[in-house]
């Protein structure tokens, strides 16, 4: 499930098949030895390839025409069984006995082994990102499943296919498909194969494997930047997850949670869902250390953007205060009254019976000047009524309106009536 560099492919949804069916390839090889004289094998059970692929190599084109219906059958299983061993540790050779059981199961008209082998050169093709390929074994695989379900049999299977094995050959299908268009970039049709599977999942109740589905998908929405369809997909996979039980899938869950609502800056909502993973994780530390990695970056994350978030909201707040502080000053200023003498009349008592400043010391001369500024004359009238000149007068103003702490003429006069001066 890791989801780094380019989008990546969803599990396999035939996994636990595939491994099922792999301990079954195992026990077929005890009845290969003894129905197939020619075949010289009996180490299987050890997994020795090599020797599984020396008893094959004597099998000639000759031989394989002149071969029984037996004889076939364990052939194409010990080529299918080869084609399993050898995929994850070398593609080539998988490839390599897919299409030699290939050979055998289109010739015979086998639908469940030509699923199989077809399936596996999808994979391989996909794996090596030749994806025109890979859609071509795909829908080969998947017309196979088709004629399954329409009744097709084999040797191996003269009833017929189960419902289940059917429904298990189809969503694995699907979710191949699903994978390869989501590599593609056509996220809308890798949606319709990924509903396809999730519908056959919600059918047979296969609650985890429909919880991996959409988780899987909710990392492909987070990587397409649709956060709104993600936490949708997250949702989903934690409801199956809780629904099958499985802890590790309730954990992957919550990582996804965690991390699309970091990707949404949503740090506060993300947080939790990302320390709870990681005490799961810390709890069981050989369980799914990958997947601990993987969480414990997406907590880096949010913790760090968490940190600039505080730090945003302090720097906020403190230019906030300081706005405050500013407009505090400027309406006690535009009010005219003196803060130092606020401060003074605070703790002198000195504030009158009305809640009046005491009124400044003025001399007989700024109280004259006053009254005339009161009367609503010029400085150059005053000058001329007081034998002084403009400048005298200009001077006297400014004392005035030093002393009673305001900014121009008409606080000034305001002020000066309120402290009935004038």
């Amino acid at each position: 499930m890791e989801m780094r560099g380019i989008r990546p492919p969803l599990l396999d949804f035939g996994y636990i098949c595939v491994v099922i069916r792999a301990f079954r390839y195992l026990l077929l090889a005890a009845v290969f030895t003894v129905t197939l004289p020619a075949f010289a094998y009996n180490d299987h059970r050890g997994h020795n390839l090599d020797s599984l692929e020396r008893v094959v190599a004597r099998w000639t084109p000759d031989k394989v025409d002149r071969a029984s219906l037996d004889e076939l059958i364990q052939l194409n299983r010990a080529y299918r069984n080869l084609m399993l061993g050898w995929h994850v540790l070398n593609g080539e050779k998988t490839a390599f006995y897919a299409h030699k059981a290939l050979q055998i199961s289109e010739k015979q008209q086998w639908m469940e082994a030509s699923y199989d082998a077809n399936r596996y050169l999808g994979q391989y093709f996909y794996g090596n990102e030749v994806y025109d390929s890979a859609k071509v074994y795909y829908l080969k695989s998947l017309a196979c499943v088709d004629a399954m379900a329409a009744g097709a049999t084999s040797p191996t299977n003269p009833d017929g296919y189960s419902q289940k094995s059917i429904d298990d050959a189809y969503s694995s299908l699907y979710g191949s498909l699903g994978n390869l268009y989501n590599m593609m970039d056509s996220i809308p049709q890798a949606m319709v194969w990924y509903e396809k599977a999730g519908a056959i999942f919600e059918k047979n109740g296969w609650n985890e494997s429909n919880s991996v589905l959409w988780y899987n998908i909710g990392e492909t929405w987070v990587d397409e930047g649709d956060l709104q369809k993600a936490s949708e997909a997250y949702q989903k996979a934690l409801g199956y997850a809780e629904a099958s039980g499985d802890s590790l899938m309730i954990v992957e869950a919550w990582k996804g949670l965690g991390r699309m609502y970091a990707e949404r800056g949503k740090t506060r909502k993300a947080l939790p869902y990302l320390r709870k993973a990681e005490a799961y994780y810390a709890a069981h530390p050989k369980e799914a250390p990958n997947f601990r990695t993987e969480n414990l970056e997406y907590l880096s994350r949010a913790l760090h953007a968490q940190k600039k978030e505080m730090m945003a909201m302090g720097a906020a707040l403190l230019a906030l205060a300081l706005l405050a502080g500013g407009l505090f000053l400027a309406s006690r200023r535009r009010r005219g009254r003196p803060l130092a003498a606020d401060a003074e009349a605070s703790n002198e008592g000195t504030v009158g019976a009305e809640g009046n400043l005491p009124s400044p010391e003025l001399t007989a001369k700024e109280k004259e000047i006053l009254r005339l500024l009161a009367g609503g004359f010029t400085a150059s009238q005053i000058a001329e009524a007081l034998c002084l000149s403009n400048e005298t007068i200009r001077w006297y103003r400014k004392k005035l309106l030093v002393k009673f702490d305001v900014a121009n003429t008409p606080e000034l006069i305001s002020i000066a009536k309120d402290q009935k001066i004038i």
